[in-house]
């Protein structure tokens, strides 16, 4: 069986981690066509739960399998950019926790081959604690020669997430980015004066 390797999350960084035979067992048990990666996949779980349902519809979770873990999960998605080049993108959904003890939120990274351009894991607007069912949004823009677009939900460390009501949907450029560009256009403040 070839091996997958799936980009991850951490701490706003991209890192390779290489899933080999489990990835399968765990893609069978995630919603269909999501699966589970991060730098700890085997430590969450995943399904669709409708005993947590939000208006009128089932919702799909990631919980951490024991309680404490060093490291994260995540619900995700990947395809290619070719529809979205030269477009704005917003992935957004409600999502609703409970004892996430580090953090959990949407996240959303454009790639152009194997360089990551764009990348927003609402880590400086990150979701704590248990909380109700509120709506969070990531967008970002896919350049022109874009290649891939990841999405998806992630937890850190301990705790569930549940996902509801996700959308992706293209917007226009009114719609103000959340995330950063991992390179400027060109030089700034080469004077130091701000």
């Amino acid at each position: 069986m070839a091996t997958r390797i799936y980009p991850t999350l951490v701490s706003g960084l991209t890192t390779l981690v290489v899933l080999g035979a489990w990835s399968i067992t765990l893609q069978a048990q995630a919603p269909k066509g999501w699966y589970v990666a991060g730098s700890k996949p085997a430590d969450y779980e995943t399904g669709i739960d409708a005993s947590g349902a939000y208006n009128g519809h089932p919702s799909a979770f990631l919980k951490a399998k024991k309680p404490v873990v060093e490291g994260f999960g995540t619900l995700m998605q990947d395809f290619s950019a070719g529809h979205y080049a030269g477009k704005r993108v917003r992935f957004s959904a409600f999502l609703k926790t409970e004892g996430a003890l580090d953090w959990a939120g949407l996240w959303m990274r454009v790639d152009k081959g194997s360089e990551q351009v764009a990348f927003d894991n609402m880590q400086n607007r990150s979701i704590k604690g248990t909380t109700n069912w509120q709506r969070y949004e990531v967008v970002l823009d896919v350049p022109q020669d874009a290649t891939g677009i990841f999405f998806g939900v992630l937890l850190g460390g301990s705790g569930e997430v549940w996902l509801n009501d996700a959308k992706f949907e293209t917007v226009d450029k009114t719609v103000p980015t959340t995330g950063r560009a991992q390179r400027p256009e060109e030089p700034t403040n080469l004077d130091f004066t701000k």
